[in-house]
């Protein structure tokens, strides 16, 4: 079996994480009762989340949705000054799960005649991808899709041998100045124009947010809406996913019950739950619940949002530098596992939380949520360790 690695995110930190006080309890919600012989299964995953808790995580909370309905598992704590569990229906901030949702707008408008994926972005963005070196005019919009582009990453956290080389001023999002400001797409793309390719377009595939927020940027360029209004009407509404939301220009806390999210600093855990996303926009700022993510994912692979000839575009991979043994597809992941399932998700992290997520072959799917970041590998393989018993035992 291959060891499994995590997404890593583009704000991981090196650091200790505080072990959180262990509970752990699965939860039954309004949607039929899971089956007979899921309680052997979800053992299994009660098991891998209550190491994650001991392993340094404040709280993990798995949603898996079936076709015998809905459960939820949680374990640790939501709120270390209450000592509250994740609630079943709490909102997080999903991070780079973002991308699908942008993805998604963009093979629509693929479908709708609207642009080529092959065309350079130079086309639908004239002189926004120039400097230092990066050239529009050799960069295509679907390799902006599947982070082959080549384009430097504005935020702090990529390749650190990249970094050292070039001097770069990327962000750091865990500062409290970028932590509470407002930015606007085009400020951070420039940003990243300041700084050299990382390799020729199309040489391999890096994750690269800086990809994404040019898709954004796109995509209110060809509709004339932002990329937020053309994810609530095409997405959001479409599906129903009444806790799922972008949130608005300067909004910094999460609407709803949600729990706190935790970042260690310095050795130190503070509370981040509350920042501005800003800086993440279409690369990653929506907010969700375990429960509407499943609903998203579901509903993509079933072709509810695309036709079958885009979703089949959607899943041709390439290796990817983030998950060995899994591949990166058209802003969807072909997640790697230890039971050799076709699995298909994203994941996403942003300080305070992460998520991994995956849709099996029956339909099933699964969405963990920890409440804080992993500070090393260890914690990282604790939290793959979850979302991996709970893709192979559900």
């Amino acid at each position: 079996m291959r060891k499994l690695r995590r997404q890593r995110s583009a704000t991981a930190l090196a650091g200790l994480g505080l072990v959180a006080a262990l509970t752990a309890a699965a939860c039954a919600n309004q949607d039929p009762a899971p089956a007979a012989n899921s309680a052997h299964h979800d053992q299994t995953i009660v098991d891998a989340m209550n190491a994650a808790v001991r392993g340094g995580f404040p709280g993990v909370q798995v949603v898996i949705t079936g076709p015998a309905g809905r459960r939820t598992l949680t374990a640790g704590k939501g709120d270390l000054a209450t000592g509250a569990p994740i609630a079943d229906d709490a909102r997080v901030r999903i991070g780079s799960n973002t991308k699908t949702f942008v993805a998604t707008v963009v093979l629509q408008l693929v479908a709708e005649g609207k642009l080529d994926p092959d065309a350079p972005i130079e086309r639908y963005l004239p002189g926004v991808v120039q400097g230092t070196g990066n050239d529009g005019n050799r960069i295509s919009v679907r390799q902006l899709l599947q982070h082959t582009s080549g384009l430097p990453d504005y935020l702090a956290g990529g390749d650190p041998e990249l970094r050292a080389a070039t001097n770069t001023p990327q962000l750091d999002v865990t500062r409290e100045d970028t932590r509470w400001t407002q930015y606007l797409p085009a400020d951070l793309v420039r940003l990243a124009m300041t700084m050299p390719p990382q390799f020729e377009p199309g040489a391999r595939s890096v994750y690269t947010n800086t990809n994404y927020l040019l898709l954004g940027m796109l995509i209110e360029k060809i509709t004339g809406h932002t990329a937020a209004a053309e994810i609530g009407t095409r997405v959001i509404d479409e599906l129903g996913l009444r806790d799922t939301y972008y949130p608005a220009a300067g909004e910094t806390v999460i609407r709803g019950p949600h729990p706190k999210g935790y970042q260690v600093l310095d050795g130190k855990q503070l509370d981040f739950t509350d920042l501005n996303p800003s800086w993440a926009d279409s690369a990653g700022g929506m907010v969700s619940t375990g429960a509407d993510l499943n609903r998203f994912f579901t509903a993509l692979l079933k072709g509810d949002l695309l036709s079958a000839a885009q979703l089949a575009q959607m899943k041709r991979t390439v290796p990817f530098d983030r998950m060995p043994g899994g591949g990166y597809g058209l802003g969807l992941i072909r997640v790697a596992n230890s039971c050799d399932r076709e699995i298909w998700g994203h994941g996403g992290s942003i300080p305070g939380f992460e998520t991994r997520n995956g849709v099996l072959p029956d339909g099933t799917a699964v969405t963990v949520t920890v409440n804080q970041l992993p500070t090393d590998e260890a914690s990282a393989d604790l939290a793959t360790a979850v979302a991996d018993a709970a893709l192979c035992t559900s």
